[in-house]
């Protein structure tokens, strides 16, 4: 016997079960979903109300989707502010809208967890029908693989720009950092050096630790660093201390704290989820103000760090032409949309299409200010 069941936490579900669908992508497991629920940052009263589907055959989980009820659109990284303002002005309410993704968190991974297309068929189905109860339906980075479902299901796929770097060296990735230097311009080699010589030379010291090396008293000075970057930046926090002492219990194998310090005190940090071939530059904060510090926390200790590892790439993150500079490459992402107004759906279409063309163009001028070396450049 099948049933899909819509479920409001993942406190009743296996981890083991949950774990097993999600094909080893960290932010779609078990551990850090249900830090997001349990910590109450992602709530009804933070406007992420959990809706997650849960496929089950037999009584066993067979597949599941991360779904959320939101009343607004904060927190995403694919911006429809501009179609609930449409919505708004002709009288019509956007929110609540229905949404399948990991909260404040622009990686790409699975969103329809199931090992066969039959499964995931069944979960967009359900969700497309919950989504009649609100007034759409996002799902946003899923791979290319689940994105030809949605749009075989009738829904408007759409395309935004990160910044990857990728371990492409040949014989199985750079030796080193100096390795991959050697694959940049003489001018971009000569401005990283500089960079990372200035962060010496203000006397900041880096330290990596990982997993079960981040101690508490790390993860409250990370905490501050993180509050302090929104504060600057007049907004609130998405996420708690509670919730970094959770991942840091329950997935400890997945993380590494960028910490720099000077004088022997911490004055900034950075935290890094790792996968089994890809590392994700997540989070980042500082108490002091050291010039470049940013660019060596975020970028080239994950560069580093991800070469050391031999993994396969390291992911910066949306938006930020600086990073391209950095060896970070533009790579195009996918999301997904359903809209239940006829009309607003036909409108948001032609609008997509002519961002696709412009998306594209985007990358493609990116792509001509590559850092690194052709025949032509030394």
């Amino acid at each position: 016997m099948t049933r899909i069941e819509v479920a409001q936490s993942l406190a009743g579900v296996s981890a083991e079960e949950w774990d097993a669908l999600a094909m080893g992508n960290p932010f779609a497991g078990h551990a850090f979903l249900s830090a997001l629920l349990e910590t109450g940052c992602a709530s009804a009263r933070t406007g992420w109300q959990p809706q997650f589907l849960l496929l089950r055959h037999q009584g066993a989980l067979a597949a599941a989707m991360p779904l959320f009820l939101k009343s607004h659109s904060y927190g995403e990284y694919v911006f429809d502010w501009a179609w609930a303002d449409a919505y708004a002005r002709h009288g019509l309410e956007y929110y609540p809208k229905l949404l399948s993704a990991i909260p404040f968190t622009p990686v790409g991974g699975p969103r329809l967890l199931a090992r066969g297309d039959d499964e995931r068929a069944a979960l967009l189905g359900a969700a497309l029908e919950l989504a009649r109860q609100a007034s759409s339906l996002h799902i946003l980075f899923p791979p290319a693989s689940e994105a030809a479902l949605m749009q075989q299901a009738g829904m408007m796929l759409r395309r935004t720009v990160q910044f990857h770097w990728r371990n492409v060296r040949e014989n199985g990735g750079y030796a080193d950092f100096d390795d991959f230097l050697s694959r940049l311009t003489r001018h971009r080699r000569k401005v990283i050096r500089q960079e990372r010589r200035r962060v010496r030379e203000a006397g900041v010291t880096i330290r990596r630790l990982q997993g079960p090396e981040i101690g508490r008293s790390d993860w409250e000075f990370f905490a501050r660093c993180y509050r302090r970057t929104y504060s600057e930046h007049r907004s609130s926090p998405y996420l708690n201390l509670e919730f970094f002492l959770r991942i840091g219990e329950t997935m400890p194998e997945n993380l590494v704290l960028i910490l720099a310090e000077r004088a022997g005190r911490p004055i900034a940090a950075a935290l890094d989820v790792a996968s089994a071939d890809a590392l994700y530059g997540r989070y980042w904060g500082a108490l002091e103000h050291v010039p470049l510090l940013h660019f060596e926390c975020c970028y080239y200790q994950g560069i580093e760090h991800a070469i050391e590892q031999r993994l396969a790439r390291f992911e910066g993150g949306a938006q930020g032409e600086h990073k391209l500079f950095r060896g970070l490459m533009p790579v195009e992402t996918l999301s997904a949309h359903w809209l239940a107004h006829p009309q607003f759906a036909r409108a948001i279409e032609d609008y997509l299409e002519k961002e696709r063309s412009g998306i594209a163009r985007y990358v493609d001028e990116l792509n001509e200010l590559s850092p690194f070396r052709t025949a032509a450049s030394s």
